[in-house]
């Protein structure tokens, strides 16, 4: 993802996920890309930021906290959750903020 998310006016909500990968893509990259396109489909899906070099950086941008709650729900993400618990992150942290102003060119 290279582009900037084109969100609505404030407010809504982002989800920012902070994280350390573990050694090897051990089938990370095509679940990534799922997950992108399953999140893209969800209701209350605004868009899509992610950034990686030594930490990797995603933030999505939801119109609710329901719509975030259910994301975190939804099965196939609960898979791509738990395989990366087992084997694709050494470390990681959620944040949910509620996003009141943005501004840019």
């Amino acid at each position: 993802m290279s582009e900037i998310a084109n969100t609505p006016k404030p407010p809504y909500y982002a989800v920012i996920f902070s994280s350390h990968r573990t050694d090897g893509d051990n089938g990370y990259a095509e679940m990534a890309e799922q997950m992108v396109n399953l999140a893209a489909e969800q209701p209350g899906f605004l868009g899509i930021e992610s950034a990686r070099e030594c930490l990797g950086i995603t933030v999505s941008y939801w119109e609710s906290l329901e719509a975030i709650r259910n994301w975190k729900q939804n099965a196939e993400h609960q898979e791509a959750q738990r395989l990366g618990h087992q084997q694709w992150y050494s470390s990681f942290r959620v944040r949910i903020a509620k996003v009141d102003r943005e501004y840019g060119i």
